[in-house]
């Protein structure tokens, strides 16, 4: 009898997708996939028995219509341990997981475990004898990893690895079956010689426009030395240029370079904040094309179904590719977070590590890198290991405060700077004094604000920016925090940066969302106390250009609510011992002592989870907690609800359509840019007040008849009174 993997409702039995064609070309795919590390072979026989459990009778009656419940998924993982031992084993999680997500070794107690799911009973299957054991190997063996990042940490890297090429390979090959219209939208971009050619292109017009002003010619010597370094062979490289040395396409130009020389097959520009992806997505954009960027963030959502109906209401074919391209990064570039990027590396759903291939022989640059996260520091940096050493990566750490991680990397592992000497780049573009005011009162220091022509003032948390803002005297003066939502953010950046060009009066009180990713110039700038990598950030926002001999940078001790306590606490702490030890905050000494101090702490503090250690406590039997090890690595907290704001007619008009349309999700990139992030409890008032409306079942949006109440052009969205918030917590 015909075995069938997939059946359709559309075509008879006859025509369904045969099983043995599946696994086949399934495994021919995955084994390609891989071939990029070396575990071509691994691959492909986790994927010739991703679905040998198929061959079931009841399977095959499921497909037929029968309600009835078959795990097709661990019988391959039994056959891969029964054939192959130890390597087998290590394909088994790969096979049982292949539809519910990488699961734990489990307990005898844990039913979802592989050690129990290894051990049930199947229903017999044993007709893929016939039409799969010719085409397994013999023997299987792992490709030659090098263990620098500890042995456990390397094999469970390499079963994420397998796991994401047999995801990616069983999608591809079962939408070649089921949808062909959807599989012809993934078809090649621009290679990378043509997208190298394309910025050398544009950096040439620039050079030729740019004037010979002494800023420019340094930023000239930075591009260039990134092209000198381009043909090294690949590894771990860092990149430390000054605030406003033009790091971003600096770094662009390596990297597509660096790729071409050693045909890699894509540039992953890794970014802390949205604010910054959607500034550096829109650069690349506008040079490379749109087609050829893949901007990939919490606020960049794509249509998450394609189907002919969708087509038909929205033909907009590119927008569709580029949603198919989240699912696995299959484009040349792509401008990702350090949670989506992190996050994928440490994930057990089948959803979330099909992309992890695709990083394998790919330039990596992490924009800003001191922002790594540091109670995730170890597990991140082992994975930045992993991948230069067995997966043919290249990494760039790109940053202006570059953190000391040095006495963190294995002695094997030796960072390439691509600067000659930072140090003397930073004396070149040092445009900045530094003074450290002490403690100043918000009312002293709205005082001296007021009294400026031209300030910015940066603080730590939007309660502070917000009361701040509120005493600031005379007109002129601008908020901006996350409390708005981004197309108010630009429209009131906007109206900062026309203001300060044209040499007019123009205060602002901010968050740190505008350290980075934000090109304006202050001549005066204030910080709150923070860190020394913080502190640089919020300098590179005065005397930017150069066009005064010297910035004034001003740092104080705020009032006690103007200091979270936790993380930011400590490392204000510190920049306060470093501003005492140094005369000069931002020199590379004083950033070398800050990040020595910082990570001169409990290693538990750079694992805060101990991922490590979940992954060392029982790898000599190959036992490892995928999902568990899932659930600990968050790199943010995760609960919070998005609120849509009327802000313009832009918005109101997409989320009129969208309430009309049948698939409400494909106006989600329409809409990012009106997006503000609350927590559950401050979302569950905005109901209980009933200021909210749902729109198309998809989206929460704040009715427009409470705008005024609810949303303040100053500000942004209005806090709720802490006694209402208890009240409504407590109600809940």
């Amino acid at each position: 009898m015909p075995y069938y993997a997939h059946s359709s409702k559309a075509t008879e039995s006859s025509a369904w997708h045969l099983l043995s064609e599946h696994l086949a070309d399934t495994a021919i795919t995955a084994q390609s996939l891989a071939d990029a590390f070396g575990g071509g072979q691994l691959a492909y026989v986790a994927a010739l028995l991703h679905d040998v459990g198929k061959y079931s009778s009841e399977f095959q009656a499921r497909l037929a219509g029968s309600n009835i419940k078959v795990d097709h998924s661990t019988a391959g993982a039994v056959e891969a341990k029964v054939r192959y031992g130890n390597v087998g084993h290590l394909l088994a999680y790969a096979v049982a997981g292949h539809h519910s997500g990488l699961p734990d070794w489990g307990s005898e107690a844990d039913d979802t475990g592989l050690m129990v799911r290894m051990k049930k009973e199947l229903p017999d299957y044993s007709a893929f004898l016939a039409e799969v054991l010719p085409l397994l190997p013999v023997k299987l063996a792992i490709p030659p990893i090098k263990t620098v990042a500890g042995a456990g940490f390397s094999v469970q890297f390499l079963i994420r690895f397998i796991y994401s090429c047999l995801v990616d390979a069983d999608y591809l090959d079962t939408e070649k079956a089921l949808s062909a219209s959807k599989a012809a939208l993934r078809q090649p971009s621009s290679s990378l010689e043509n997208l190298s050619r394309e910025l050398d292109a544009h950096l040439q017009d620039m050079c030729c426009k740019a004037s010979n002003s002494p800023v420019n010619i340094k930023r000239a010597e930075i591009l260039s030395a990134c092209r000198k370094k381009a043909p090294d062979k690949p590894g771990l490289f860092t990149l430390t240029v000054p605030t406003g040395g033009g790091k971003t396409l600096s770094s662009l130009s390596f990297a597509l370079r660096h790729a071409v020389a050693h045909e890699m097959r894509r540039i992953i520009y890794v970014m802390p904040y949205t604010s910054i992806i959607e500034q550096n997505a829109a650069i690349f954009k506008a040079i490379l094309g749109s087609d050829n960027v893949l901007e990939h963030h919490s606020n960049f959502s794509y249509p998450q179904t394609i189907s002919r109906e969708m087509a038909t209401e929205n033909t907009d074919d590119g927008l569709q590719k580029l949603r198919l391209a989240t699912e696995n990064w299959d484009m040349p570039i792509v401008a990702t977070t350090n949670v989506q990027f992190f996050e994928s590396l440490f994930a057990s759903r089948s959803s979330r590590c099909r992309k992890l291939h695709n990083i394998a022989n790919s330039v990596i640059v992490l924009d800003e890198a001191q922002m790594i996260p540091t109670g995730f520091l170890k597990p991140c940096l082992s994975a930045i290991v992993e991948l230069v050493t067995n997966y043919r990566a290249t990494v760039v750490l790109c940053t202006a405060t570059q953190p000391a991680i040095k006495s963190l990397l294995p002695a094997s592992l030796v960072p390439v700077e691509i600067i000659g000497d930072p140090s003397d780049l930073y004396d070149h573009f040092k445009r900045v004094r530094v003074q450290n005011l002490g403690e100043l009162s918000d009312s002293d220091l709205a005082l001296r604000l007021s009294e400026q022509h031209q300030v910015l003032c940066v603080v730590n948390s939007k309660k502070h920016a917000r009361l701040l803002h509120a005493m600031l005297q005379g007109d002129h003066n601008f908020h901006l925090s996350t409390r708005m939502c981004p197309a108010h953010r630009t429209t009131v950046i906007q109206a900062i940066k026309d203001r300060l060009k044209n040499g007019q009066t123009c205060r602002v009180i901010s968050t740190q969302l505008i350290e980075a990713g934000v090109d304006i110039d202050f001549p005066v700038v204030y910080r709150s106390m923070a860190g020394i990598d913080s502190i640089a950030q919020a300098a590179g926002r005065c005397n930017r250009e150069g066009r005064l001999p010297e910035g004034q940078v001003y740092v104080f001790w705020p009032d006690k609510h103007g200091m979270p306590k936790g993380w930011l606490q400590r490392t204000a702490s510190l920049g306060g011992v470093v501003m005492d030890m140094h005369e000069d905050p931002l020199h590379a000494r004083s950033i070398r002592d800050y990040f020595s101090l910082l990570y001169e702490i409990d290693d538990a503090e750079l694992d805060k989870e101990k991922i490590l250690a979940e992954i060392r406590e029982q790898e000599r039997k190959l036992c490892f907690p995928f999902r568990t090890v899932a659930e600990k690595f968050s790199l943010i907290d995760n609960d919070t609800h998005t609120v849509l704001i009327p802000w313009d007619d832009v918005c109101k008009q997409a989320l009129a359509t969208a309430e009309q349309s049948r698939f409400p999700g494909t106006f989600a990139r329409k809409l990012q840019r009106y997006g503000v992030e609350v927590y559950v409890g401050e979302f569950k008032e905005l109901i209980h007040s009933n200021a909210l409306v749902s729109v198309g079942e998809t989206y929460f949006v704040l009715r427009e008849e409470v705008m005024k109440e609810f949303y303040c052009v100053e500000i942004g969205l209005k806090p709720l009174a802490e006694s209402a918030f208890l009240q409504d917590t407590l109600m809940v």
